[in-house]
């Protein structure tokens, strides 16, 4: 059974996680909005995951016959003007989220608790893919700036990113 301070961070982390989704949406709606919805596509997949991620942490939790609590969920700030900008904040906050997740690790390391480590093991490679995958396209968005051609081919490839569930075992 997980020890009860890793219980209490895994009860915050799925506060994250159901704020990730409600983010992300929120940087879907800007690019719709926009008129690039390939761009609205690629967060939309993203706070299907980040979703998919409070829920196997409440699954987690309720397995373990561990308290859940819920908590209320933070707007998101105001909507952007830079087409940069939620990949920006992307990034910070997928850097933000990971650093979470150390610290439950951390905590259930220290208290010897293995199964919620091994828990962990996956959300940790979890977050390595999102940060690079954000910082990727970060990085085509700088590079193209606002070349409408190129832009409208990046548009077309992110429109073709599908949801895939995660296939972790509890």
């Amino acid at each position: 059974m997980p020890d009860k301070q890793a219980a209490g961070l895994l009860n915050a982390q799925i506060n994250r996680e159901l704020y990730s989704s409600y983010l992300y949406l929120s940087f879907s709606n800007f690019y719709i909005e926009k008129g690039l919805a390939g761009f609205g596509n690629w967060f939309h997949v993203q706070a299907q995951e980040e979703l998919d991620h409070a829920l196997l942490l409440l699954r987690y939790l309720q397995n373990n016959e561990m308290p859940v609590r819920f908590s209320g969920v933070e707007p998101p700030p105001p909507q952007t003007h830079s087409l940069l900008e939620p990949f920006q904040a992307a990034l910070s906050h997928e850097r933000f989220v990971t650093g979470s997740i150390h610290a439950v690790y951390e905590a259930a390391q220290q208290d010897g608790d293995y199964r919620t480590m091994q828990f962990l093991d996956w959300f940790i490679k979890e977050q390595a893919e999102e940060e690079t995958s954000v910082s990727e396209l970060l990085k085509k968005l700088e590079l193209f700036g606002d070349d409408p051609r190129s832009l409208y081919l990046l548009d077309q490839e992110l429109a073709g990113r599908v949801y895939a569930a995660p296939t972790l075992t509890l």
